[in-house]
């Protein structure tokens, strides 16, 4: 009994002070997101490719359309074999475009992957940064939690300045 005492008497400090050294912070990583500037730069890139790829599909389908018009314009006339050609031709260029549009899809999504992922790392050094400087134990996303406590921090206004956002 004497020893459960001392050992009560011991750790009683030990736990006090590591109840009052762990901290908690919050950051809204959504929002903090969207105040980076390098988003926007980001944004303004995925718009100029994402129209590049626009008026190339755009003008892939007004030939696709003209040439359409002016096969129907002349079949009355045409041969078996040269409908069939007109319309193989016709059917590879419908296939061309819908690859074209996938492809070009598919090259969005990698580029805008390649543009965020070095602006998410940033953000998340300058949390890390913060939350170390301050001797945070824990730093949470608000944006994915339901409920934060009082007596956490939020830690906002220390990031965006780590980040250097006003």
């Amino acid at each position: 009994m004497k020893k459960i005492l001392i050992f009560i008497a011991l750790a009683l400090p030990i736990l006090a002070s590591a109840e009052t050294t762990t901290k908690f912070g919050y950051v809204n990583t959504q929002e903090l997101f969207t105040l980076l500037p390098e988003v926007k730069q980001v944004q303004s890139r995925m718009d100029s490719l994402n129209k590049q790829y626009e008026d190339m599909l755009v003008g892939m389908q007004e030939e696709y359309k003209k040439k359409v018009s002016d096969y129907e314009q002349k079949q009355a006339t045409m041969t078996d074999a040269m409908k069939q050609i007109q319309e193989e031709e016709l059917y590879t260029m419908q296939q061309r475009i819908q690859t074209a549009y996938q492809t070009a899809q598919q090259d969005l999504e990698q580029k805008r992957q390649e543009y965020l992922v070095p602006v998410q790392k940033k953000m998340i050094e300058a949390v890390k940064e913060v939350g170390e400087k301050n001797g945070y134990t824990y730093i949470f996303d608000s944006a994915a939690m339901v409920y934060v406590a009082p007596s956490a921090e939020n830690l906002m206004e220390p990031v965006k300045k780590q980040l250097g956002i006003k």
